[in-house]
């Protein structure tokens, strides 16, 4: 070998690598990210409910830039505290951030220097900014549901579920189910039932919003878990309307065996796809009055598929109920849920204390939320398949790109990469 830093030969070329290029970063789109939340604030406006006890004169990183550094990890995939590490000489991050970023052991005692009191303030200031949204709408959605998030480790308040069969701590969502937006996120523990706690928080909610527009119109959206007693006469106290699932039992079976019989005959047998729709009304006997249930008995060609629902939306018949209002849930509060978890990390809330844990939770819903102000932006492009893209795309095709910056006395240069596929939109979307 002639050259001594040669690794190998490709035909009669060889192929050498060394150190020697300028500093680029992997995540150039980090001034995308610092002109989002010039233009809404979004982090500037949590930071000021954040709690802070510390010494005036031993402060470096104050909690906004805690908030703000810890978002933007996330957002480029950064989940833990640790990968701190790994970014310590990155160019562009110490420019976005003004310095040094903070090291894990500062974003560890950031994250456990949260309370009880704390949780609750961030929490009202999370209604607070999602109420002050509302101004010209008159009608809103709000998706109700939970999820779970294993635990490995002595997490307080990990527990262990009978129904996902597994020690977890159990996150409750609250969504706009028109605009994505996060209502409100909520962290439970582990063996909590689906409805805990939701009808005294979503009541909290209501009253929030009523007082701001008095005459807005209210729709709520749940599955058959958030099906009980209290949820009824909520709406019947604040004139909501509703949809919401209903657990099968006997009762319920009873009023349908006959379609069911005539369905499977007809067309189970033949293998053939069929939908039959019923209304009745029913009540439980905690319920403190009778609701109108309706339920779609359906042979799949391959089983039969029964499923109750109730709601209050009289003026609409069962199937535009079902198929052109509840269903539309998956996409709306399902999916964003399933961003929020895997795409943004709720699922790694893996500090020991509670409320450190629960401050996690809104930090992962932080980056949701500035994702969230990303997608609207790319809605505004003529990139049709982009308006398409979930988090973990945005992430991928938009926010990872090589990067190097140059700063001289006056102005300050970032120079992406030439090889950047999506250039164009990313151009127009920080031009907007």
């Amino acid at each position: 070998m002639s050259i001594k830093d040669t690794l190998f030969y490709r035909g009669n070329k060889s192929i050498s690598v060394d150190f020697s290029a300028s500093e680029i970063s992997t995540d150039g789109s980090l001034i995308l990210l610092e002109k989002i939340e010039r233009e809404h604030k979004l982090i500037n406006k949590f930071g000021k409910h954040l709690p802070d006890l510390r010494n005036p004169r031993f402060i470096t990183y104050t909690r906004e830039a805690q908030l703000k550094q810890r978002v933007f990890m996330m957002m480029l995939g950064y989940e833990d505290a640790n990968d701190v590490s790994h970014l310590q000489h990155d160019p562009l991050f110490k420019d976005v951030l003004q310095g040094d970023l903070a090291s894990q052991p500062t974003i560890s005692r950031f994250e456990n220097s949260m309370n009880k009191h704390s949780i609750f303030e961030f929490s009202n200031a999370w209604v607070n900014n999602y109420v002050s949204s509302l101004s010209g709408r008159k009608r809103i959605v709000i998706d109700v549901d939970a999820t779970d998030d294993p635990t490995h480790g002595n997490q307080q308040m990990s527990m262990f579920n009978g129904y996902y069969g597994q020690f977890m701590l159990n996150e409750l969502f609250f969504h706009d189910g028109e605009t994505g937006q996060l209502i409100l996120p909520v962290l439970r523990s582990g063996n909590s039932h689906s409805n805990k706690w939701y009808v005294g928080i979503l009541k909290r909610i209501i009253i929030k919003i009523r007082k701001s527009y008095p005459e807005m119109e209210i729709v709520i959206r749940t599955d058959s878990g958030f099906s009980c007693a209290p949820f009824y006469e909520l709406v019947d106290d604040y004139n909501l309307l509703f949809v919401t699932g209903q657990a099968s039992n006997s009762v319920l079976k009873k009023k349908v065996s006959r379609a069911e019989k005539a369905i499977k005959h007809l067309y189970l047998n033949q293998g053939k796809k069929h939908q039959h729709f019923m209304s009745f009304t029913y009540q439980a006997k905690s319920w403190h009055k009778e609701q109108q249930c309706y339920s779609k008995v359906e042979s799949t060609g391959l089983g039969m598929n029964i499923r109750h629902f109730i709601s209050n939306m009289k003026e609409k018949e069962a199937r535009d109920i079902y198929f052109g209002f509840y269903v539309l849930r998956g996409e709306a509060s399902e999916n964003r849920i399933k961003e929020v978890k895997n795409m943004c990390f709720s699922d790694r809330l893996s500090n020991h204390d509670y409320w450190a844990n629960f401050f996690r939770l809104f930090i992962s819903s932080l980056a949701y939320e500035m994702f969230l102000l990303i997608k609207q932006k790319i809605k505004k492009t003529k990139f049709n398949v982009a308006k398409k893209w979930q988090i973990s795309s945005i992430r991928t095709y938009l926010l990872k790109v090589g990067a190097t910056i140059k700063i001289t006395k006056k102005r300050i240069f970032y120079q992406l990469s030439k090889a950047f596929v999506y250039k164009d939109l990313f151009r127009e979307i920080i031009t907007q």
